[in-house]
């Protein structure tokens, strides 16, 4: 009977040993924390945005880009979705985001945990894993104070996002160790520090807003949602789906730029449409006029930003300085010098290269035997349940081969 051990008790660890247990092996657990699936509880709010219907190649991100298509395809999206059906997840789906419908994570925490041990898999928790070594025929896993010899493992420790969950990047370590190139992981979604003076005056103001982000002066891409202006800079769904690139670009020295337009409202020319609402208020200020559209602590950093007095009509108002007001409303500038740090990412940008793991099986190419999933890999998605995709696909692909089953027995 053939062992087979997965390192760390998360998403794709635990959905690795689901598709990888038969009655012909023994599959064991190995769960540094007290108890398994701690990140996924915090996932959507402690709601659980597990799936998402739009699988587009955009959603995902990763040096090796032209891999992605091997991995986000069709097929693979309905081996997801069939998984959860046969566990029985009765989902619900708000513009194309899926939860279960009890609305809590702890119900797939509850039915992934429940399918594992129905199936037999061993699962033992408060397992430390110091160090793993090549065998002839497979591998020694060393944990606490014993050695565990198995044929087949799968890694699935998860990245250095949310240390507080247990993930310290020391599958990084073993990997490397093993033959793995690692490529720097980095802190993505994440939110963004801003070099601007104003920050502590616009602290707790959400908006809904376009922001565009432009790398050495070079537009790369846009989102729209609502921001969180904090007394650091900002924060937001929108906001991290640019940190992956943000985070990276600084690594690299290159200067990252974000522009916000906070009246996506506006269709056509806002220069014209700013003008004619103000001049429909003759007898307001400047600061009255702008409270019509924009939260009034906005409204003051908008204008201390321009250097325009409240108390002055739009009507005085020069024309450069008109010009200055809309350019501060549609497309405010802002200088990100940082990002926040690894305790408040929730993924990884890097890891192991795509190219280095077989697409089809997530086998290592350099190691016989050896899987690598979920956050490991150098496969990061935005928010909206995508780096949840990426951890349930690799279990299952993983799981499968290394259990040698297909994935409906």
């Amino acid at each position: 009977m053939d062992t087979i051990i997965v390192i760390g008790g998360g998403a794709s660890g635990i959905v690795s040993a689901i598709s990888a247990k038969t009655k012909n092996n023994k599959v064991i657990v190995l769960e540094r924390n007290s108890n398994c699936l701690k990140k996924l509880l915090m996932t959507g709010n402690g709601k659980c945005n597990y799936f998402n219907d739009d699988q587009s190649f955009d959603k995902y991100y990763s040096i090796d880009s032209s891999i992605i298509n091997s991995i986000i395809t069709d097929n693979n999206m309905d081996l997801v979705i069939d998984f959860f059906n046969k566990l029985g997840v009765v989902y619900k789906k708000k513009n194309g985001y899926y939860y279960p419908f009890s609305n809590q994570a702890s119900t797939i925490k509850e039915i992934l945990l429940g399918e594992a041990l129905r199936l037999g898999v061993l699962i033992e928790c408060d397992s430390l894993v110091t160090d793993i070594c090549v065998k002839e025929n497979g591998f020694e896993v060393y944990v606490n104070d014993k050695n565990i010899f198995c044929n087949k493992l799968i890694i699935s420790t998860g990245s250095k996002a949310y240390p507080k969950t247990g993930s310290n990047g020391m599958g990084y370590s073993f990997l490397s160790k093993l033959g793995h190139s690692i490529i720097k992981p980095l802190p993505a979604l994440v939110p963004l520090i801003c070099d601007f003076k104003y920050a502590k005056e616009w602290a707790g103001i959400r908006s809904d807003v376009i922001i565009s982000l432009y790398e050495d002066d070079c537009f790369i891409k846009e989102e729209s949602g609502e921001i969180q202006l904090t007394d650091y800079g900002i924060s937001g769904i929108c906001t991290f789906n640019l940190s992956h690139v943000i985070t990276r670009g600084l690594n690299d020295g290159k200067s990252e730029i974000v522009k916000i337009n906070f009246v996506p409202f506006i269709d056509g020319d806002v220069f014209e449409w700013v003008d004619n609402y103000c001049l429909g208020f003759p007898d307001k200020n400047i600061c009255e006029c702008l409270n019509g559209f924009l939260n009034n602590k906005l409204v003051s950093v908008v204008l201390k930003s321009c250097g325009i007095s409240f108390d002055k009509k739009y009507c005085d108002l020069k024309n450069f300085e008109k010009k200055q007001l809309v350019e501060c409303l549609y497309n405010f500038s802002l200088k990100i010098c940082d990002v926040k740090s690894f305790d408040f990412s929730q993924v990884c940008n890097g890891g192991v290269r795509l190219s280095e793991i077989n697409p089809l099986t997530f086998e290592s190419k350099i190691v016989n035997n050896l899987y690598i999933t979920g956050e490991l890999l150098d496969l990061n998605g935005l928010c909206g349940g995508y780096n949840l995709t990426v951890a349930w696909l690799s279990g299952l692909l993983a799981g499968k081969s290394a259990g040698d089953i297909s994935v409906e027995n």
